[in-house]
């Protein structure tokens, strides 16, 4: 007989077995991660976040109204977000007067803080260490590179959870940015 304490896992459903086991504990930091993310929702506010940059300034989202931003996750250790960094610093660059900003969150851990330093240097954007890899309401960034692109108004207009290619490209960089710098 089951304990009325205790969860049943022995169900032949392996979604329901898998979930029951991560809430005990056998990964919980990933289903509380993906739990949040999953309450981002297009269209609507973008949750909070501030950018405590490598040079000692704070830049939060709320400051950038009127602005298009985009929120990348990486790390020196990542190849695919080392390969999208460049990509990415030009775009903000030749659109800065457009009203383009991107913030970059490094998850390196500080005793790496050197080599993101000389990663930071060669980028058009500011970059700061995110202290773990929970983001607030985005989730435990799990997944790099990730990114996030927040409106004018402030609204979050492309959730990086849901992109199944997620690294920037010139395409994907016209396709989900060119309208929002046309003002569509």
């Amino acid at each position: 007989m089951r304990s009325p304490h205790r969860p049943d896992i022995s169900s032949p459903d392996p979604q329901r077995r898998a979930l029951l086991l991560s809430a005990l504990g056998l990964g919980l930091g990933s289903v509380v991660g993906h739990a949040q993310a999953q309450g981002l929702v297009l269209g609507q506010p973008a949750p909070v976040l501030v950018l405590h940059t490598l040079d000692g300034r704070d830049i939060a989202l709320a400051d950038l109204l009127g602005q298009i931003v985009i929120v990348t996750f990486w790390a020196t250790y990542c190849d695919p977000c080392r390969e999208e960094l460049p990509l990415l610093s030009a775009y903000a660059q030749q659109h800065a007067r457009q009203g383009l900003r991107v913030l970059g969150f490094c998850l390196d851990n500080p005793g790496n803080l050197d080599e993101v330093r000389e990663v930071a240097k060669t980028l058009s954007f500011p970059v700061g260490l995110l202290p773990n890899q929970y983001a607030g309401g985005y989730g435990r960034i799990w997944r790099m590179p990730v990114s996030f692109v927040i409106d004018r108004h402030g609204r979050l207009i492309d959730n990086g959870w849901d992109d199944e290619q997620p690294v920037w490209t010139k395409e994907r960089l016209q396709r989900v940015m060119g309208p929002l710098l046309a003002g569509k």
